[in-house]
């Protein structure tokens, strides 16, 4: 049981929740860019929250399954289709074998995900199926999927009666944007930008520059100033820390981001607000606002209480 890529796709990696507790070793996490897009389709079919999924972007792959199986895309649409009828993500569907998966059109966000009931027989590296391209390492061995790579699949569809007619509640689903409004934490040396530099962190839209990878996405503006020299030593980072550059431009840490870093950490994005990040392409543009942690604690705590109530709801549910 496996799907074959009939086409590659730019670059379609395995990743999952990251390989995480290695960081004192200097191992960073990897992982999927739009974690919660993973969580909640991997949450949809009944699987664990960190299953293997395939991260994808556009043009995306062209893939024949060689087995029945059940599948949920979330994260960016790119208006899939399967045996040429029109799919919607974050909703589940029945794959019969020897039907074929197209995505015909980027219509939002940069990182569709695509998760099979049961998982995908993949390399795991302390744990984890993330692909870490850098040193070649996890997920299909350790490199992006290319044309006539196929990759095994765990478990099928356990009667052909089975039917998918849910979908996830609006209220769980990111609102991508092109343009959103991200909500972040002060950093450790936010104290140390000068009145103008806070001015221009929270009052200007930046541009995502295409100086940007899975690493950092590097943004353009008007320079940020701090309010008198400042030279630190490295210290720790993590997904979603804003660091502050001797240009006075700024980097977002991602997915594949080093463990600690030297340069001024002046925010960190909240988690709830990491998906609207983590879609964003070269030349889309951000803005940042400023909130409390108590504020951050209550939008991650009233998150994970929803999804607790879909895995309930899936439990009920399911039919295969």
């Amino acid at each position: 049981m496996s799907m074959l890529f009939q086409k590659a796709g730019i670059l379609t990696t395995v990743q999952d929740l990251g390989r995480q507790r290695f960081r004192r070793f200097g191992i960073n996490p990897s992982g999927a860019m739009d974690r919660t897009a993973v969580r909640l389709i991997n949450t949809l079919l009944g699987n664990d929250a960190g299953e293997a999924v395939l991260e994808m972007h556009f043009p995306a792959p062209q893939i024949i399954f060689e087995a029945n199986a059940v599948a949920a895309i979330g994260g960016a649409d790119f208006a899939p289709t399967l045996d040429g009828q029109r799919l919607e993500n974050w909703r589940p569907f029945i794959v019969k074998k020897g039907s074929v998966l197209k995505f015909t059109g980027k219509i939002t966000g940069n990182r569709a995900y695509l998760a099979l009931k049961g998982g995908f027989k993949t390399d795991e590296w302390l744990g984890s199926a993330s692909t870490n391209l850098a040193v070649g390492i996890g997920g299909f061995k350790g490199h992006k999927l290319e044309h006539g790579d196929s990759i095994p699949i765990k478990a099928k569809v356990k009667s052909k009666k089975a039917k998918a007619d849910y979908r996830i509640s609006n209220s769980l689903i990111p609102h991508y944007s092109r343009f959103p409004t991200v909500r972040i934490l002060p950093g450790a040396e936010f104290e140390f930008l000068s009145e103008r530099g806070r001015e221009m962190l929270l009052h200007q839209d930046f541009t995502i520059s295409t100086n940007s990878n899975r690493m950092g996405f590097r943004l353009t503006g008007e320079p940020i100033t701090l309010a008198e020299p400042c030279e630190s030593i490295s210290s720790a980072v993590d997904f979603g820390t804003i660091q502050l550059l001797p240009d006075g431009q700024l980097i977002v840490l991602m997915a594949d981001h080093q463990t600690a870093g030297g340069y001024p950490r002046i925010g960190h994005v909240i988690t709830r607000d990491l998906p609207l990040m983590a879609q964003l392409g070269a030349n889309d543009k951000v803005a940042f606002h400023l909130v409390k942690t108590a504020d951050a604690e209550n939008l991650a705590l009233e998150f994970e209480r929803e999804v607790n109530l879909l895995k309930v709801a899936v439990r009920l549910k399911t039919d295969f």
